[in-house]
Order: C-alpha cells, then sequence, then structure tokens
C-alpha cells in the first residue's frame, strides 16, 4: 500500500474525514493518508447466473444502454486514471465482464495507456473456455474466477444454473493461456457449502489455482444479509486447519485485501477476506468506477460522482480527474459495517462491480 503524510493531526476514532483544504497533489489521496493506485471497473451490471447471495432468482433490472459507458468513454476515463490520478492497477468486473461486447478490443485498448496499467479481470468462468486466448493475446494478464463450490449439486443450488462444467474448462483455459495466477473466489454460506472449504482448497492445490475465501458481505440485491448466517474467517481457517498445516504467509500483505497462509509448508497457500471481522479498510487503496460512471470511494458507500455527465458535457481531462479526486478526498476512515448506523448500499454488487 501506498501512503502519504497529510500533516493533518486526527483525533483517534473519527469516523468522517478531515474538513482541511485538499492539497495540490495529482493523485488519488484521502484526509487519512491512503492514496488509491487500484481502479475496478465494472463493465455491466448483468449477469448470467443467478447467485443465491447476490440477486433473485428473476434477475434484476439492467440498466438501460443509454446509461452505459461506451468503450470510447470506459477508455477515457481509464486514460484519465492512469495518465493524470496514478493508477496502476485495474481490474474489470460486472455483473459479469464477459457479457460485454467486444470486450477483446476493449482490452487491447486499455493495455495500449502509457504507463501500461497492470490489468486483470474478476469474472464467473462461463464462456471463458473459448475467448481466454484471445483475452491473454490482447494483455489481460490475470483472473479472478467465482467459484463456491466443486460438486454439481451446490453449485446449482448456489447460481441456480447448471454450469460448473464450463466455469472449470474456462479456468483451465486461462491457466493454458498463460494468466498467471488464476486465483478463485469463493464464499461460504451457512447450510449450504461450508462443508466445502476443504474440497475447494484441495482442488486449488492440485491444479494450481490460488483460492481465496471472502466472507459474505452486505451487498445483494434482496437485502437479505444476516451477519448470523455469514461463516467467519475465524470459522474458515478453523474448518481448514483440521485438514492442512496452515502458517503465515512470510511476504508482507501491504494493500492486499486477503489474508494469506501457506498451506502445509507450502508452495501452495490460501488467502481469507474478512471484510466483516477483520476490516481493513486503513489500508484501502482501492476506487470504483460502475458501469454507467458513477465513481466510488469504497463498496459500501453510499455516495458516489456522476463522471459519465462530465464526459457528455464535454468537460475537459483535468476537470474530470478533480471531480475524481473530491470524491477519493472525501473517503470515510472505514466501511463502518460493524457500527450500529451501519446502511446497506442502495446498489447491489452486481451494480457496483466487485
Amino acid at each position: 500500500m501506498t501512503a502519504v503524510d497529510l500533516g493533518f493531526p486526527r483525533v483517534p476514532g473519527t469516523r468522517g474525514p478531515s474538513r482541511a483544504p485538499r492539497p495540490e497533489n495529482p493523485h488519488l489521496i484521502d484526509t487519512f493518508g491512503r492514496v488509491a493506485t487500484d481502479l475496478r471497473v465494472s463493465l455491466t451490471d448483468r449477469c448470467n447466473l443467478r447467485c443465491t447471495y447476490c440477486m433473485p432468482a428473476e434477475g434484476l433490472d439492467w440498466m438501460p444502454g443509454e446509461q452505459v459507458l461506451t468503450d470510447d468513454e470506459l477508455v477515457r476515463l481509464m486514460r484519465i486514471a492512469v495518465e493524470l490520478l496514478g493508477v496502476t492497477d485495474i481490474r474489470l468486473t460486472g455483473g459479469e465482464p464477459l457479457l460485454r461486447p467486444g470486450l477483446e478490443d476493449l482490452v487491447a485498448r486499455v493495455t495500449a495507456l502509457e504507463p501500461r496499467p497492470r490489468l486483470s479481470m474478476t469474472t464467473n468462468g462461463i464462456g471463458l473456455a473459448k475467448r481466454a486466448a484471445g483475452l491473454a493475446e490482447a494483455g489481460l494478464a490475470r483472473i479472478n474466477v467465482s467459484l463456491d463450490s466443486v460438486d454439481p449439486e451446490t453449485f446449482l443450488k448456489i447460481t441456480r444454473r447448471d454450469r460448473l462444467s464450463h466455469v472449470l474448462a474456462g479456468m483451465a483455459a486461462a491457466r493454458d493461456a498463460g494468466m498467471s495466477p488464476v486465483k478463485v473466489n469463493a464464499v461460504l454460506m451457512r447450510g449450504v457449502n461450508e462443508t466445502d472449504a476443504v474440497s475447494l482448497l484441495k482442488f486449488c492445490l492440485a491444479e494450481g489455482y490460488h483460492l481465496r475465501f471472502i466472507e459474505q458481505m452486505p451487498l445483494d440485491a434482496q437485502h437479505g444479509w444476516n451477519r448470523g448466517e455469514m461463516i467467519t474467517a475465524a470459522e474458515i481457517l478453523e474448518m481448514l486447519s483440521a485438514e492442512f498445516s496452515l502458517t503465515p504467509f512470510p511476504v508482507a500483505r501491504g494493500g492486499a485485501p486477503a489474508e494469506r497462509w501457506l498451506v502445509d509448508g507450502g508452495p501452495g497457500d490460501v488467502g481469507v477476506i474478512a471484510s466483516v471481522t477483520r476490516p481493513f479498510c486503513s489500508a484501502c487503496e482501492r476506487t470504483r468506477l460502475t458501469a454507467d460512471g458513477a465513481v466510488r470511494s469504497c463498496l459500501f458507500s453510499n455516495d458516489e460522482t456522476d463522471l459519465r455527465s462530465l464526459v457528455r458535457a464535454g468537460a475537459r481531462d483535468e476537470e474530470v480527474a478533480d471531480a475524481w479526486r473530491a470524491t477519493m478526498w472525501g473517503k470515510l476512515a472505514g466501511h463502518e459495517i460493524n457500527d450500529a448506523g451501519f446502511a446497506q448500499p442502495i446498489r447491489p454488487m452486481s451494480a457496483i462491480g466487485g
């Protein structure tokens, strides 16, 4: 993580940002000394799965096409982020980014930016088998695949789609295309798939994938998240420790969201992203752009800034950059999930982007 000392006095435990004026700094700084260098870009809110912890079986009302950023608008905003704001890493997300038409061309345009950003993508893997080679050739370096079970019946129960074989084929194709590492994101739910923790890790170790368990977060469209049903990081580690020897990963975590452990001495490892029970907000270096052009300082924020209107009104690059800087300057100290006054974001995860 990159941090800067802004020289502002701070009272421990304060929630909001300082009212001090923003210093002349071109990067995406905030009043807590954090610098956002990692941009998450949602390409669409649409998805071809219906995961129970994300959306209802019938799906959602998708964004009208005219509200979604065009390729030119997306590339312009990513260019501004890279050239003017110091962004070094970009991850393409959704919804399901593979549903975005012309994705390979978009990837090629992003990787042609100077300085070239490190480009990755989070996907459910459906359709990836036929496109992995082309995406890698276009410049996509790394991929994260959402996979909550390798048991076909459990996969069907969670996603409401019988597509496990397609996901596994997509992961293998990404690995064969040279995307490294292929990471797997898994959410465990009580009474659904918590017994799959060990089998998921065994599968990933055997295939050379890097597994990351993610605590279920309050980002579902139904607003049905229940803390009592969430499998915590402590529970995940307890289940894994019954089968494997886990030792802390020897490299510092930095701004990475996952805490990592070597499995049976390595070289394989496993990570846990404990956004709820072990928040890592103080090291956050992420900024987010939704498919309809809103920039968000936090995944759980209920405030956002409309950059699409600026772009479509003919704003200059520096005007857009200044609006982005102002949004990040107002970033709170943390997501406040564990505070009594926490309010779940109005937008679900599929509309925000992971």
